[in-house]
């Protein structure tokens, strides 16, 4: 990739900066491991718990316990790198 042409690849640059805001500005990191994991969590976030404006909002991989069936249970919340990161669900009824 020639510098400086960061429209070649808009997808990597995409993801790149949604890693930088949405998690590396917060955090303060104690070597790779730290990193290592918080890294592996927020992947796992942004494909199984967060919803994408692209797709119609909707949660591209869900977990089988999350997928949406009556909506009649209680909220319930999963956290991720201590409150950073929050998913929200209904429990089944």
């Amino acid at each position: 990739m020639p510098p400086r042409s960061p429209n070649l690849n808009a997808h990597c640059e995409r993801w790149i900066r949604s890693v930088k805001d949405e998690l590396l500005s917060k955090m303060i990191l104690f070597g790779e491991r730290s990193l290592r994991h918080c890294l592996e969590n927020y992947v796992n976030h942004f494909h199984a718990e967060r919803t994408h404006q692209g797709k119609g909002n909707a949660i591209l991989f869900p977990a089988p316990e999350d997928r949406i069936g009556e909506m009649s249970g209680d909220i319930q919340t999963r956290e991720r790198l201590g409150g950073l990161l929050n998913f929200y669900y209904r429990d089944a009824a």
